[in-house]
């Protein structure tokens, strides 16, 4: 019961500040190009198809940070397994003895 007093609350008062905006032509202008703005950055990122993740396991490249990131990710990797395999050992052996 309160979520649908909520919503119809700020439904009228979102409604009421559009229709307010856009009855003087200034504020109708400045609206229709944020938003002609907004829809414009949201298509030009949607069709940069360029993803760094592709380039993350490449560390043949010339980029050294590249090459850095991998070399300390995989290391962790493995550090981290091995962490926990060992906590693992510790535990089997002590309710072993």
């Amino acid at each position: 019961m309160k979520k649908r007093w909520i919503y119809s609350t700020v439904g009228a008062v979102s409604a009421g500040a559009l229709a307010y905006a856009l009855t003087d032509d200034n504020r109708r202008t400045k609206l229709k190009d944020g938003a002609k703005a907004v829809t414009q950055k949201v298509k030009s990122s949607r069709s940069n198809n360029h993803f760094p993740v592709e380039e993350s396991g490449l560390p043949e490249q010339q980029d050294l940070e590249n090459s850095k990131m991998v070399d300390e990710g995989s290391q962790f990797g493995v550090q981290y397994y091995n962490h926990v395999t060992d906590q693992e050992a510790e535990e089997m052996t002590k309710h072993n003895t």
